[in-house]
């Protein structure tokens, strides 16, 4: 028996168990190399290097003709938006502002570190709260331990 004889009775078997349907035309989409349609890629962000915006800029600088720039646009997948802020970010501060990332900044290491020190502290803060009335209680205990223990009538003694 080959193995596409093999593997269709197992498949066989399989549309025959209740619920199994879609397992299978996965399996079967899987070996035909079509990709799932119910997994659907995220989109990502398209990022630019500053290089590459400056050659569009000068590219669509150098259009002279009318249709030039649309056809430049085309050929990079682009939006003339792009092309405006990108010419604006050039003329505040060319490639510090055209590789500003977006989004918000990343988190400074030292708050970390700052934050576990005051998180440190505080627990110390706490233990030391603690063991403050640890020992106030001590003190309680071993004074009336002293009184109790004391024969009746007899003064305690200021001498030592």
């Amino acid at each position: 028996m080959s193995e596409n004889e093999i593997n269709g009775a197992a498949i066989g078997s399989l549309e025959r168990a209740v619920g199994e349907r879609k397992r299978i035309d996965r399996v079967r989409a899987a070996r035909a190399g079509v990709p799932d349609p119910e997994l659907v890629e995220r989109p990502r962000r398209r990022r630019f290097t500053a290089e590459y915006k400056l050659r569009v800029l000068r590219e669509a600088d150098a259009c002279a003709r009318p249709g030039e720039i649309g056809a430049l646009l085309r050929r990079e997948g682009l939006y003339s938006s792009l092309l405006t802020e990108w010419r604006r970010q050039r003329e505040r501060g060319a490639l510090e502002a055209l590789e500003r990332p977006r989004g918000r900044r990343r988190a400074d290491p030292r708050e970390g570190e700052i934050a576990a020190w005051r998180q440190r502290a505080e627990r110390a803060e706490a233990e030391l709260v603690k063991a403050r009335k640890v020992i106030e209680v001590q003190g309680n205990v071993s004074a009336l331990l002293g009184e109790l223990l004391e024969p009746r009538g007899a003064k305690p003694s200021t001498e030592r």
